[in-house]
């Protein structure tokens, strides 16, 4: 190979691998789930900080992750929710929701997919919080009973 050949050659760049990424650890992705709500500044942070204290009312155990750049996710022997502030409304989704009794009728939105169901929380709407602490309880059940995978870590 001449001199120059060998210096247009490219040199293989090492790729990043998984175990190469940063985690957000639970404490780190609570911390960036407070900050969320705080920026937020409406109803929206007001309404996303009442979903999660129900969550922890509910499973003192959660697991709280930061996944796919910017979206709270709450796991108990796998994921079984997430949530985000859209523009105008607030969306709780249930990962297994698609399995799980709704005798309060509180999913309102993804009703015609097979795996997942979620509750659009719209401003002025009152959550319903016994139905929603059933829901997430059922959540969780579901979870430690069947074969849901667990999360493989949350990205940075």
């Amino acid at each position: 190979m001449s001199a120059s050949a060998a210096a247009t050659k490219k040199t293989a760049t090492p790729r990043r691998t998984a175990t190469a990424k940063k985690a957000v650890t639970s404490a780190g992705a609570a911390q960036r789930i407070d900050e969320m709500i705080a920026n937020l500044g409406d109803w929206r942070g007001e309404r996303l900080a009442e979903i999660r204290q129900l969550i922890h009312e509910v499973d003192p155990e959660v697991v709280e992750d930061w996944k796919w750049m910017g979206t709270p996710v709450w796991s108990h022997a796998g994921m079984y929710a997430l949530a985000n502030p859209h523009k105008g409304k607030v969306k709780l989704t249930f990962h297994h929701g698609a399995q799980l009794a709704d005798p309060k009728k509180l999913f309102n939105a993804g009703l015609d997919g097979g795996k997942w169901r979620a509750i659009d929380f719209f401003e002025g709407d009152r959550i319903d919080k016994p139905g929603l602490k059933a829901l997430l309880r059922e959540a969780i059940a579901y979870n430690t009973t069947h074969a849901v995978p667990k999360s493989k870590g949350s990205r940075a």
